[in-house]
Order: structure tokens, then C-alpha cells, then sequence
């Protein structure tokens, strides 16, 4: 993988599956404007006015940085759902260091100079994760249960240290037993992003398949210390509207299952078997099961709690190569 230049002259491409206009978007937009360092260049490309949601995001961009040529939209002439519309966002970006930015989220002031002069220091890397402070939909600070979760199983620099470096197996296993890293929050070296994309199928497991895919093929990440952006969480995402009718589960019990056969193929055990397990997914699903209850969905509730509670199987193929 090349390692890039990183003059003053190379932007990031902060890039923005958008879905379009409302009052988060245009929040997320000023904190790219506010960044301490100008080397960025901003690009949404929005889904949603073909699905009739509100248009009006293209020119609040061009009234909010007028002439300014690092803010880029594009509208989508017809919906390509969340998935394709992260792979459009990888194949426009040009820059050598590439962000997938959620709508609804804010970065932090330093958040573009830090991962620069990370990607800089660390040229070897194929991304970089600066962390997040999670948010909630008044942008106040708030600590679900699966975000300390996910904080207890992750892998974090010694205090003072500034970074770490992972790959392989280790962190492949520490992802799986939680997802603790923030999408948007990642710096792609744009190489390894295009190598590897974005697999159609999944709308909820699709940064956690591109990590792993990633460090398959030999990929290692630097860990920062510090947080770069404001992880927003609120009914309205896709991650909890999911939760509640369960179409995300249902989708992560085929990614596991899926990723626990490569994984063993692959020879890395210890994350086959955390695969198999997938912890924070059982304590997502668990953590649904009282509100589905009180809002009288009992079929869907013990549905949940089932799922929750039932393992894996060790994963073995047939005879075509399938899972069995």
C-alpha cells in the first residue's frame, strides 16, 4: 500500500452518506467548519431526496461556505439505501486519507490535525481510530450500558501514551467481542478503503466486516488516546429503530455466523470463537427485551430473548464449501 504524501497541500476527504436536510446535518457540517486545521475537503452525497425526504441540504452548503470549493453535494437521482450509498461515498473520495462521517454526529476541534499528524507518524497504518465521546439527542454527554461495555472490552493506549498500534488476531477478537470502534471516527488510508469497500447485505455490521476484512489481509490500525468526535445517539438512527423491530440482529446473527466459519478457516480461533459468542450484540439484544415488553410486543420480546440466549454453532462446510 502506498504511503502518501502528507504535505500541507493533502486534504482529508471527510465524506457523508447523507439522507437529507435537518437540523443534525447542518450541526455536523459547522463542526467541519470549525476544524483548527484547513486541510479537509467535505463532500455529502445525499439519498434522500430520491426517497422523498427533505431536500435543501446542497444549498444550505453553499450559503453556509459560499465559494468555498472544499464543500462538495451531490443528490443521488435514485435511492441506493445506506450500503451502496457508503460504497458511492468510497469510490468518489480522492484523498489519501478518507472519513465516513455519520449525518448526526460533530467532530472535535482537532479532530482533522490529529489524524493527520497521526497518519503522518504512522505511515504504515491502513486506519486510524480517534475514539468518541457519545452524545445524545440534545447533544448532552451519556453513557448507555453498551457503550461501557464495548469500553471495557476495547483495546486502549496506556494513559499518557497517545496511541497503540493493533492488527491481526488480537484486535480482530476485541471488535468482535464488541464493536467499540466509532465509525466516523476513523481515518481510511484510501488505498485500503477502495481495496476492500463496502459488501452488499449489510447496513449494520458494515464498518465491523470492512475492519475485518481489513486486518485479514494484513491491515493494522493505530489506536488514539484521545477522542476526535461526538457520537451521537438517538431513537432516530438506524442502529436503534433495528434494535427495536429486530432487523438488526437478525442481520448481525448472519455476519457472525458467516465471519465465525472465515475465521476459523483462517485459522484465528480465539476470534472465531468470539465471533461465536458475540457479546455486546446478546447485551444489545437483552437490553431491548424490557421496552418491547412494555410496549406490549411479547411475540417479539421472547423472539428477542431466544435469540439472545442461543449460541452459535461451532461452524463447519458442506460438502459445496457452504456453512452447514
Amino acid at each position: 500500500m502506498n504511503r502518501g504524501d502528507y504535505s500541507a497541500a493533502v486534504l482529508i476527504d471527510l465524506m457523508v452518506p447523507a439522507f437529507g436536510d435537518d437540523a443534525l446535518v447542518r450541526e455536523m457540517a459547522r463542526s467541519v467548519f470549525a476544524q483548527d486545521d484547513p486541510n479537509w475537503r467535505l463532500t455529502a452525497i445525499d439519498d434522500g431526496p430520491a426517497a422523498g425526504r427533505a431536500a435543501g441540504l446542497g444549498e444550505w452548503l453553499a450559503q453556509a461556505a459560499p465559494g468555498d470549493d472544499r464543500v462538495r453535494y451531490r443528490a443521488n437521482p435514485t435511492r441506493l439505501g445506506i450500503n451502496r450509498n457508503f460504497q458511492s461515498c468510497v469510490k468518489a473520495a480522492e484523498g489519501d486519507l478518507v472519513v465516513l462521517l455519520g449525518a448526526d454526529d460533530r467532530l472535535l476541534p482537532g479532530f482533522v490535525s490529529t489524524l493527520r499528524r497521526t497518519a503522518a507518524a504512522q505511515p504504515d497504518v491502513a486506519f486510524v481510530h480517534a475514539g468518541a465521546r457519545v452524545i445524545d439527542a440534545a447533544g448532552d454527554p451519556t453513557r448507555p450500558l453498551v457503550d461501557r461495555v464495548k469500553r471495557a472490552v476495547s483495546i486502549r493506549p496506556a494513559k499518557g501514551a497517545g496511541l497503540t498500534l493493533a492488527g491481526g488476531e488480537r484486535l480482530a477478537a476485541s471488535l468482535l467481542r464488541g464493536n467499540w470502534m466509532y465509525f466516523p471516527s476513523v481515518a481510511f488510508r484510501r488505498d485500503w478503503l477502495v481495496a476492500h469497500g463496502f459488501r452488499e447485505g449489510y447496513d449494520v455490521v458494515q464498518d465491523l466486516d470492512l475492519y475485518l476484512r481489513i486486518l485479514r489481509a494484513g491491515g493494522k490500525a493505530a489506536l488514539l488516546e484521545r477522542p476526535g468526535i461526538e457520537y451521537r445517539r438517538h431513537p432516530g438512527s438506524l442502529s436503534s429503530t433495528g434494535a427495536k423491530d429486530g432487523s438488526r440482529f437478525a442481520e448481525e446473527r448472519r455476519f457472525f455466523t458467516e465471519a465465525a466459519l472465515e475465521l476459523t478457516d483462517a485459522g484465528w480461533p480465539v476470534a472465531a470463537r468470539a465471533a461465536r459468542l458475540h457479546l455486546t450484540s446478546r447485551l444489545h439484544q437483552l437490553s431491548a427485551v424490557p421496552e418491547l415488553v412494555a410496549a406490549g410486543q411479547h411475540r417479539a420480546a421472547g423472539r428477542l430473548l431466544r435469540h439472545a440466549l442461543r449460541a452459535l454453532p461451532v461452524p463447519v462446510r458442506t460438502t459445496e464449501g457452504a456453512p452447514a
